[in-house]
């Protein structure tokens, strides 16, 4: 190219690009999208459609089957709890795991049976206690009333409701084995969680082997690691009640008989009291003890419930800081916090049985939560203070060190 030759045009050649890259994106912009586009988004359309069709059908059918739900979590709870024992009776003595869940369930009948034909009586005789001494109770307290105040106290009405009362309690204790007996379905519950409760514990190894047949070997493990803290914490926590259950009935017996408390009051009483204080968190040390106080009140007067009231208090303290850390130092850490919280969730979704199912779940998800994830070694509290602050020895208004 010489020097008198034009320069060729370099200013259309962008504009030549730009026209044909304009008509080929206006010719793109009216073809139709590929059909293989269309088919995408229709399977996708239709698989969003049919998995909130199968999450509300599943919704619908757990809410119609709430009730078996709840008993098959409830025979969950009760199969895990007797698993411990089952194993241990395997083991040692070679019993059948079936044979073994028959002689639990056994000693469980027979406490019933215990329960029942002891109460029922006590029922009764409290029931007589209270309308023989009803009309002493209300001139005690019309003299008290007239010696510490000046002021009688018309108790006609006081009478007539105590009486009531006393009928209505002993009319009850006639006819509670009619009751139970005529509890068709609740009787039909109790049956089929038993036999749920059963059949989990019995064949426990061949459920374990079922499920983690369908996992891989990693996830297999930790399946198996959350089935024995399961069993752990749920067996652990039942079986140190009972022995808090013993200490606390067996020794409130005691202190019964010792204030004079008939013997037909005092065993229905002491394993009341045992019962509610332990199985029932929090309240139930209340509860357990307010009724064997009443009674005592009511049979033998004021000094010997105040004797059984300072024992209570007593034993609290003890079992707070004594009996209840050794008891399940090895079986349930639970945090007290914690502890209070999942009976309150538990009992704001399945009330009394969920606060008493709360505690072991709290403790299973806090063993999860400890024993997961990716932990990280603490340093020293003294050693981040130190390197937060700036250096004493930097600042210019400390004194000089000496020597």
């Amino acid at each position: 190219m010489t020097a008198d030759s034009p320069a060729p045009d370099t200013e259309e050649l962008p504009e030549e690009v730009a026209r044909a890259a304009a008509e080929q994106a206006a010719r793109r912009a009216d073809e139709p999208a590929p059909l293989w586009v269309d088919a995408v988004v229709r399977r996708s359309l239709w698989r969003a459609v049919g998995v909130v069709l199968i999450v509300l059908l599943g919704l619908w059918i757990a809410f119609q089957m709430r009730h078996l739900l709840g008993i098959l979590v409830l025979s969950l709870f009760i199969a895990l709890a007797m698993l411990p024992g089952v194993t241990g009776l395997h083991r040692r003595y070679g019993i059948r795991r079936g044979a073994a869940v028959g002689l639990m369930y056994l000693a469980a009948v027979l406490l019933v049976v215990f329960m029942v034909a002891v109460l029922i009586p006590a029922i009764a005789k409290f029931a007589d206690a209270v309308h023989d001494n009803l009309p002493g109770w209300t001139s005690a307290l019309s003299e008290w009333s007239q010696d510490v105040l000046g002021v009688p106290v018309d108790t006609s009405a006081t009478d007539e409701a105590l009486t009531s009362f006393s009928d209505l309690v002993r009319t009850w204790a006639d006819e509670v084995l009619g009751i139970v007996t005529s509890g068709i379905g609740l009787i039909f519950d109790l049956f089929t969680v038993a036999t749920f409760a059963f059949y989990i514990a019995a064949q426990w190894p061949q459920i374990m082997r079922a499920l983690m047949s369908r996992m891989p070997p990693a996830r297999q493990r930790t399946f198996a690691w959350i089935a024995d803290t399961s069993i752990e914490q749920t067996g652990g926590y039942f079986y140190s009640r009972l022995l808090l259950m013993g200490v606390c009935g067996g020794l409130g017996f005691v202190v019964m008989l010792l204030v004079g408390l008939p013997l037909v009051y005092a065993i229905p009483l002491a394993l009341f009291m045992g019962f509610v204080s332990e199985f029932i968190p929090f309240i139930g040390t209340y509860i357990g003890a307010a009724l064997p106080i009443i009674i005592v009140l009511a049979v033998r007067g004021l000094v010997p419930a105040l004797i059984l009231l300072a024992w209570v208090l007593v034993y609290q303290q003890a079992e707070n800081y004594w009996l209840s850390p050794r008891f399940s130092s090895q079986t349930m850490e639970l945090n007290g916090a914690v502890a209070f919280g999942g009976a309150l969730a538990g009992g704001a979704i399945a009330g009394p049985l969920g606060a008493f199912m709360a505690l072991p779940v709290a403790a299973l998800i806090t063993s999860i939560v400890k024993n997961s994830g990716r932990t990280y070694d603490v340093i020293p509290i003294d050693s981040a203070s130190a390197a937060a602050e700036p250096a004493a020895a930097s600042s210019p208004a400390d004194p000089p060190a000496e020597g």
